[in-house]
């Protein structure tokens, strides 16, 4: 199929680009090609390139830099939505669109379902939710993918920070009381390519299998490195000062996603392994 994949060159895009290339024609555009707050820019991209599935890895993902830059923030994590929707309107072009753990509060005590209330406690999963209700609104043919605690290649994410500040530190602290799955954009990819060869449709929740604390994933992220002289320390959210709130509890059951594919994602510690192991690759390449 023809897919136009928007934000490819980001670090869920540059995976899903290398995914989705080996089965269908994949067309990449990123910020320096498409505005997709704009109107416009949607309508002309999607004349221009009349693809069979639109995927949009496109966000705005700084959750404190939302609490600041609110209009910038639903612009693109909701108005885009609107605009990409309209523009697909009667062409029979299927939408993907990933969303967030953040759409909870995170006070629940057990994996969240497709189903449950969403309650988002900042302004980042708001925006989120709103563009996941601009999708339910006017879109016939959508997959909304929810994830959580992303890291891959390409981006900023939580393991490059920890590994880069345990050259310069010998202690790390750690928060220890929000809870979640630490999913491999690799993975992530490889589950959005199984719900589009299904033929799914609606609300799915995908992330690596298993969960943990932020804590539990620093101190195995240093194991699996081979970093013992340096000491990670647990302390709660509220000795953090940050802008943003963050949920407690984030961890999604992916019974939906199992049933529709028949397959489950691998367990977030093998994701971690094989994410290090193809860093070590990159690096070994470039030296």
């Amino acid at each position: 199929m023809k897919i136009l994949l928007l934000g490819h060159k980001g670090m869920l895009g540059s995976d899903l680009l290398e995914q989705m290339s080996h089965h269908h024609e994949v067309i990449g555009m990123d910020v320096d090609e498409i505005d997709i707050t704009s109107t416009g820019d949607c309508v002309k991209a999607i004349e221009e390139t009349k693809p069979q599935i639109i995927i949009n890895a496109a966000a705005y993902t700084n959750v404190d830099g939302c609490e600041t830059a609110k209009e910038k923030c639903f612009a693109v994590n909701a108005e885009a939505l609107k605009n990409i929707a309209e523009a697909c309107r009667n062409k029979n072009i299927r939408i993907v669109h990933f969303s967030t753990d953040y759409v909870f509060n995170g006070n629940g005590k057990s994996p969240y379902k497709e189903e449950d209330e969403c309650d988002p406690i900042n302004t980042y999963g708001a925006s989120k939710l709103a563009g996941e209700r601009y999708l339910q609104t006017l879109a016939q043919n959508y997959i909304i993918i929810r994830t959580a605690w992303l890291y891959g290649a390409n981006g900023k994410n939580f393991v490059r920070t920890i590994l880069e500040k345990a050259k310069t530190t010998p202690r790390l602290t750690v928060v220890d009381d929000q809870l979640g799955s630490p999913t491999h954009t690799k993975d992530l990819a490889a589950a959005v390519d199984l719900l589009i060869e299904k033929n799914a449709q609606g609300i799915f929740h995908v992330t690596n299998r298993g969960s943990c604390s932020w804590y539990q994933f620093a101190v195995k992220i240093l194991q699996e490195a081979g970093i013992d002289d340096v000491e990670v320390s647990p302390i709660k959210s509220d000795q953090l000062v940050r802008p943003a709130k963050r949920p407690a509890y984030s961890v999604m059951s992916m019974q939906k996603f199992i049933q529709i594919t028949g397959k489950a994602t691998q367990p977030w510690q093998l994701g971690l392994q094989d994410y290090l192991e193809s860093m070590k690759a990159r690096l070994h390449t470039l030296t």
